[in-house]
C-alpha cells in the first residue's frame, strides 16, 4: 500500500546536486490530533516535522535523530523525534502565537539543540545552535552548511493537511561540472510556491522545476508515525514514586494522570488502580 508520507532523495546527475523531497500527509495529520495548536505554532511544527523527516532520511549512518527547539518566547519548546526506520513524533508546548513572526520571535532568546543516537556510540552526540533566521528553513539550513560544510538549500511549507520540504545540498565537485549550476539551482527552486510544495508529488515537482536538467529519483521511503501506547510504562514510573508518594496523591487528588506528551498518549489512573500499584511494587529481575 503507498503512503502518502515519504522521504524522497534524487540527485541532478550532471551538476553533482543532490535533493530530496519530502511530503506529509496522514503522518501530519495524526501529529497533530488531538493538539490545540494556533495557526503558527501549527505551521512551524509542521516544517519541522518535514526538515527533521528529510535530514534523518540523508544521515550517513542511520539513527534516532531529535531536534528540540527551545527559548522564552510564545513557544516554549518544541520536540521532532525520528528513528532509523523514519517513524516520528513530535510535540510543541506554546502559548498564543502571532501568525507571521520569525523563530526569533517566536523562541526569544532559544537555542537549536540536535541529539543523535546511533547503535554502538557510547553516548549520543549532541550539538547546540542559536536561533538565527528569518524562517525555520533559514536556521536550519545555516545549521547545515556550518555542520556538513557543503551549501544547502531548504525550502518548507506547512498547513493543517500537509507539510512538506525541498532540500538541495552542493556536492564537493559540483563547480567541476558547471560553475554556474548551484546558483542556477537555486534560482529555479527560489521560484517554488506553497501550494506546489504540498501539492505536487515529487516527479512533478521535480520536472516543475529542473526538467532541462537529468534527475535520477530514488525509490520513496516511507514516513510513519507508529508510537503505540504503553500503559505499563506509566504504572512502573508510578510505582517508582514509592508507596508514601502514591498514597499522597490518593489522598489529595484521588488519582493521577501521565502525559507522554512526544507519543500523544494519556493514561489515567484512579485510586483503586494507585492502590494496586502499592500492594504490587516493582520486582527485581
Amino acid at each position: 500500500m503507498s503512503s502518502d508520507s515519504t522521504v524522497r532523495r534524487f540527485l541532478l546527475e550532471n551538476l553533482d546536486i543532490r535533493g530530496a523531497v519530502v511530503r506529509l500527509g496522514e503522518v501530519w495529520q495524526q501529529l497533530q490530533r488531538g493538539r490545540e495548536y494556533d495557526a503558527a505554532t501549527r505551521s512551524l511544527m509542521g516544517q519541522m516535522a518535514a526538515v527533521t523527516a528529510v535530514i534523518s532520511g540523508n544521515l550517513k549512518q542511520a539513527g534516532r535523530l531529535t531536534f528540540q527547539l527551545q527559548g522564552h518566547g510564545p513557544v516554549r519548546l518544541m520536540v521532532v523525534d525520528c528513528d532509523a526506520t523514519l517513524n516520528i513524533r513530535g510535540y510543541a508546548r506554546t502559548e498564543s502565537a502571532p501568525d507571521s513572526a520569525s523563530p526569533a520571535v517566536l523562541f526569544g532568546d532559544g537555542h537549536l539543540m540536535l541529539t543523535l543516537e546511533i547503535d554502538g556510540m557510547d553516548q549520543p552526540y549532541q550539538s547546540f545552535v542559536p536561533i538565527e533566521g528569518d524562517t525555520l528553513a533559514e536556521l536550519f539550513s545555516h545549521y547545515l552548511r556550518r555542520s556538513e560544510q557543503q551549501e544547502t538549500l531548504l525550502l518548507l511549507a506547512a498547513d493543517q493537511h500537509a507539510a512538506g520540504c525541498l532540500f538541495l545540498q552542493k556536492l564537493p565537485d559540483a563547480d567541476l561540472k558547471d560553475p554556474d549550476g548551484w546558483d542556477r539551482v537555486r534560482q529555479l527552486a527560489a521560484t517554488v510556491k506553497d501550494p506546489e510544495l504540498l501539492g505536487l508529488d515529487c516527479e512533478a515537482l521535480l520536472f516543475r522545476l529542473f526538467h532541462d536538467e537529468v534527475v535520477r529519483v530514488f525509490d520513496p521511503r516511507p514516513v510513519r508515525h507508529d508510537w503505540p501506547a504503553n500503559r505499563e510504562k506509566a504504572a512502573d514510573m508510578l510505582r517508582s514514586l514509592g508507596r508514601e508518594e502514591l498514597e499522597r496523591i490518593i489522598h489529595e487528588d484521588g488519582g493521577a494522570l501521565i502525559r507522554d506528551d512526544l507519543s500523544n498518549h494519556a493514561y489515567r489512573f484512579d485510586a483503586d488502580e494507585l492502590r494496586a500499584l502499592i500492594d504490587n511494587p516493582p520486582t527485581l529481575q
